[in-house]
């Protein structure tokens, strides 16, 4: 699913992932290694046509490892313990885009938004095929934790029953339409 699809069908969801994931201008990605394990990278995105972007060196690692298997993880950055936000994921799949008018477009944009000037040609771009969201976030008073998984899984609430246990799942609504 495009981000534009998220935006239409649950725009509570998409705000969240506005604010956590293109506020800071930065999110974590996380490919798979041609050994299996995982890479963690730091990737700043950018939402364009309907889509969200993610553009890479060409010859960087992370590069190779979408070119080989297109699986990704998109993470919301977590400065510190106090950031109390949450966390806001998407797993799903890049789709690699070569189209020279699409990446002067990017360019531009991003030149405009991030203030940093792409060649077109001197990176890869990436555009982030949606198939699950998950959203957590925590209650620091209460040690409740609030999730939210889409499309699949619904929202529910777990109460912290102590300082490291959480109780049984409870329905709750958020940020789901």
């Amino acid at each position: 699913m495009r981000w534009s699809e998220l935006q239409e069908r649950q725009p509570r969801l998409a705000e969240a992932g506005r604010r956590r994931l293109l506020d800071p201008g930065v999110v974590l990605v996380v490919t798979i290694r041609r050994d299996g394990t995982p890479r963690l990278s730091p990737v700043e995105p950018l939402l364009l046509d309907g889509d969200l972007w993610l553009s890479m060196m060409p010859t960087s690692a992370k590069v190779h490892d979408l070119d080989r298997d297109p699986r990704v993880l998109v993470h919301n950055v977590i400065a510190n313990s106090d950031d109390h936000a949450g966390e806001y994921k998407i797993r799903g799949t890049t789709r690699a885009e070569p189209d020279p008018d699409v990446q002067q477009r990017y360019a531009t944009a991003v030149s405009e938004a991030l203030g940093w000037h792409p060649v077109p040609g001197s990176f890869r771009l990436f555009a982030v095929q949606i198939s699950d969201i998950t959203v957590i976030r925590y209650d620091e008073p209460t040690g409740d934790q609030t999730v939210t998984r889409w499309p699949t899984g619904g929202e529910f609430l777990r109460r912290g029953t102590s300082a490291t246990t959480l109780g049984p799942p409870q329905p709750h609504h958020d940020l789901l339409d």
